[in-house]
């Protein structure tokens, strides 16, 4: 394997792996040391032979599921993928309710007041 296909592999596992810095990147896009470190490290273990799947276990077996970019669906990892769709569904629910009480008010509570009475004094 050649320089630019060994560079090629790195990228593409790291492209696969969430920094552990910034959490909304992969360790590909990430300028975090700690990412480098990860990548030289990725690099390293193809050095050795190890094949992708066994770079990514260890990664996995290392920093846990949150480390996959794209975790898999189980048990401990339900909220990282259910987790935005109850945020969404929350934020819905409360503009739902919010909207609702709101149809109830009369009219009057949307008027401002006036500072002035009828006779034109102030209260």
């Amino acid at each position: 394997m050649d320089k630019a296909q060994r560079e090629a592999r790195v990228m593409a596992l790291a492209a696969e792996l969430r920094c552990l810095v910034c959490q909304n990147q992969t360790i590909a896009d990430s300028q975090a040391g700690l990412a480098e470190d990860l990548r030289r490290q990725i690099g390293e273990m193809l050095d050795r032979g190890m094949s992708e799947r066994e770079i990514l276990d260890y990664m996995t077996q290392r920093y846990g599921d949150f480390v996959l970019y794209r975790p898999p669906l189980k048990a401990t990892t339900a909220l990282l993928w259910g987790g935005p769709a109850l945020l969404a569904g929350g934020a819905l629910a409360a503009l739902a309710i919010t909207l609702r009480r709101r149809q109830r008010l009369a009219d009057e509570a949307f008027e401002p007041e006036d500072e002035e009475n009828a006779d034109g004094e102030r209260d």
